[in-house]
């Protein structure tokens, strides 16, 4: 089971965050069609994780992706970190952001994935929000340690399984882990910075391995433009923490690293390996363990 999914956010952020720039929007939407292109050109479907206010401020954004038949999943309402939120807060923008992206599309939205993957051990609650909020499958969950979330105690070595919590039944699709060789440290391989970072031939080697790999990808990492560095001020509007030189060097180095190739990488996993969207994916959920948390 392999599954391709993208995060997709850089429209509003770019907004919302980063002054707005229209040439980054003119880039970002010329990824996506090369983007949609190069998915039609190999047979590939994937769901997309959208911010609910991309209906408000970019619909075309959306819909573009959804009359090209790609699932269309949640992302949250506005790029909220969970782990910073309330459970009211985050009732109300995820039943917001599902509904505005189920009426732009015309059809259910029932995957979701949380902002930096910030379902944890602190915020168990939310997979019972996700149920009552109409979302069938969850793929929020990094099984390690992380800058910004991360649930080290996740029981099932990161498969695909049911979560059980307060009488509340979810899919789930956690983000894969791999080893490095020689360091022994699990990462996570398949999408995001490491992915760029990494030699291609390592990613294809684990995922061969593997039983189960979720792929994971913003626009942000294949466009081969570099991001500014965010001035202190932008850093803790977004990112709720302290806008030291240091945390914004890591965040301009992590944000930018490998970007030239990272397409190029894409392209190849497309033509080698089969995926799925996390609906179809979901259709097997009769064979997944069930797990308490």
């Amino acid at each position: 089971m392999k599954i391709l999914s993208f995060d997709i956010e850089e429209w509003y952020i770019e907004k919302m965050f980063r002054g707005g720039e229209q040439w980054k929007y003119d880039a970002y939407d010329s990824m996506l069609g090369r983007l949609l292109d190069t998915l039609d050109a190999h047979g590939q479907r994937g769901t997309f994780f959208c911010l609910g206010a991309l209906v408000e401020h970019f619909p075309d954004v959306v819909k573009r992706i959804a009359a090209r038949g790609h699932e269309i999943g949640c992302h949250s309402l506005a790029h909220k970190w969970i782990n910073k939120q309330t459970p009211a807060e985050f009732r109300d923008e995820t039943m917001r952001a599902v509904s505005l992206l189920r009426d732009a599309i015309g059809q259910p939205v029932e995957s979701f994935r949380a902002p930096a993957f910030s379902i944890g051990e602190s915020n168990k609650w939310a997979f019972d929000i996700l149920d009552e909020c109409g979302i069938r499958n969850d793929a929020s969950i990094f099984p390690g340690a992380r800058d910004f979330g991360g649930f080290p105690s996740f029981p099932d070595g990161g498969k695909p399984c049911r979560v059980s919590h307060d009488g509340h039944v979810i899919n789930e699709f956690p983000i894969t882990l791999g080893e490095l060789p020689l360091v022994g440290k699990k990462i996570a391989y398949s999408g995001g910075g490491y992915f760029r970072l990494l030699p291609l031939g390592f990613v294809k080697s684990t995922m061969r391995k593997s039983d189960y790999t979720m792929c994971y990808f913003h626009i942000a990492d294949l466009v081969d433009f570099k991001s500014k560095m965010m001035t202190a001020e932008e850093f803790e509007r977004y990112f709720k923490q302290p806008g030291t030189l240091k945390n914004r060097l890591l965040r301009y180095a992590k944000s930018n690293v490998g970007r030239k190739r990272a397409f190029r990488g894409l392209d190849s996993l497309l033509g080698e390996f089969r995926f799925m969207t996390v609906a179809e994916a979901a259709a097997q959920s009769g064979t997944f363990g069930e797990i308490s948390v």
